[in-house]
């Protein structure tokens, strides 16, 4: 039975803290449980507009579902609502991130450990895949959108081309395709009654400025910090570089990102390696809250191996902060500043027609991470070869972990045949790890 009226504060409050502990899942199972929560049980936001906000989401960078969150708030009670649903929804499953990655730190060379954690890595695996293939099930439904992908996989798998430049190359591709087919990319034209797009009045231009300049100083705060007592060269100022840059170009999802983030961490910046990316990803799909969290693992164990003027602890502590600082501010940034025009942005066309093959795109980008995850975690030893343009990653046969494929091989049948939740599927090949490794 939905409720009438708006909620109090507090019960809004309340809410959204039961949201963030319980938004296990993903993306779809975190916006399903705030649809089944606000909109079917208590009525506090009506379907179409529930429903145009996520439209809203999807075209801005960052984790979607939180961004939705933080929406919900700001609809019910103004920014206060806002920071408040945005904040819980992420704070369970940060702390939890937190709490496992200062334990990984300190136990990842413990036998029992790294057996532990064989068994999660083949069920990211095949994890990966599943979302590769239901997510490429509901974008790829026109063949101009197919190509799309496989030239994404092919630009980065094969070139190693930059994850930004696919990206938005495929956006700028898809606005110019739209001119003349836009039944390639599914976009339908806007009623004739649109508003129109810009004017909406002095006064909400001016309260977008105020929050777009306001967040971009509490964005920036702790990057100043660090760069006036740490310097440029200091660990915690190249992570809070990196994520802040990838915080603007998180289109499509955190699968979508994850790929470039995977790659730039382990290959560029070598913070950590393939196989421990893998765990921290593992360790993600386990907790509530964003899965793009994983950020935060790979902040903190940057900071932990490297903890100068620090205890490893503390700096580790210092890199998760930073990370999730510089991650998920800027989704109160946008939120704050576009959500009073919704309604117009929708309607733009080009816009939409970038976003649709934006999203096309970002399957081969999954196919990507992909490819690239099954190499590093199946084989022991993989050589990078360059042949004129081409980069490839040839992994040794003799090297292949018959262990971690057994159990990718058991995982693909818990999620595919049995159709069995992600949890469960973990739980089983962490099990399964621990008996194997023994091997």
């Amino acid at each position: 039975m939905a409720d009438s009226g708006n909620p109090s504060f507090s019960e809004m409050v309340r809410t959204f803290a039961r949201v963030g502990a319980l938004s296990f899942g993903g993306p779809a199972g975190q916006i399903a449980l705030m649809h089944k929560e606000i909109v079917e049980d208590r009525g506090w936001v009506d379907e179409d507009a529930y429903l145009r906000a996520l439209n809203l989401c999807h075209l801005l960078p960052g984790p979607e579902a939180q961004q939705l969150a933080t929406w919900i708030g700001w609809r019910l009670h103004g920014v206060r609502g806002g920071l408040a649903a945005g904040l819980l929804f992420v704070i369970p499953g940060a702390a939890i991130i937190l709490a496992l990655s200062i334990l990984y730190g300190y136990a990842a060379d413990l036998s029992w450990f790294e057996a532990l954690f064989l068994g999660v890595k083949a069920a990211v695996l095949a994890i990966v895949v599943q979302a590769l293939i239901r997510i490429g099930r509901r974008a790829l439904n026109s063949g101009f959108k197919r190509a799309l992908a496989a030239c994404a996989f092919v630009a980065l798998f094969l070139f190693a081309l930059p994850f930004p430049l696919v990206v938005l190359g495929a956006g700028v591709l898809g606005t110019l395709v739209a001119s003349i087919r836009p039944d390639w990319l599914g976009v339908k034209p806007a009623a004739p009654d649109a508003a129109p797009v810009i004017g909406q009045g002095r006064s909400s231009i001016a309260a977008t400025l105020r929050a777009v300049i306001g967040w971009a100083v509490i964005w920036a705060a702790p990057m100043i910090l660090i760069f006036v007592l740490l310097g440029p060269d200091h660990v915690l100022w190249r992570i809070g570089s990196f994520f802040s840059q990838l915080a603007v170009v998180t289109f499509g999802g955190a699968y979508a990102v994850l790929a470039y983030m995977a790659q730039e961490a382990v290959q560029s910046h070598g913070w950590l390696t393939a196989r421990e990316m893998a765990d921290g990803l593992g360790l993600a799909e386990t907790t509530p809250g964003p899965l793009i969290m994983v950020t935060q693992f790979v902040g903190y164990l940057a900071a932990f191996r490297a903890p100068e003027p620090f205890s490893p602890l503390i700096a580790g502590a210092i890199g998760a902060a930073v990370t999730t600082w510089v991650t998920f501010a800027p989704c109160f940034m946008w939120i704050f500043a576009l959500a009073p025009w919704m309604d117009r942005i929708e309607r733009i066309r080009p816009l939409q027609a970038g976003l649709a093959a934006i999203t096309a795109a970002v399957v081969g980008v999954i196919a990507n991470l992909t490819a690239w995850f099954a190499i590093q975690i199946l084989f022991a030893r993989v050589d990078a070869l360059r042949a004129g343009p081409l980069h490839l990653s040839v992994p040794d046969a003799a090297s292949l972990d018959w262990r971690v494929a057994l159990l990718a091989l058991t995982a693909a049948l818990l999620l595919f045949r049995l159709h069995r939740g992600v949890l469960t599927t973990l739980l089983v090949c962490a099990i399964g790890g621990l008996l194997l490794g023994q091997i």
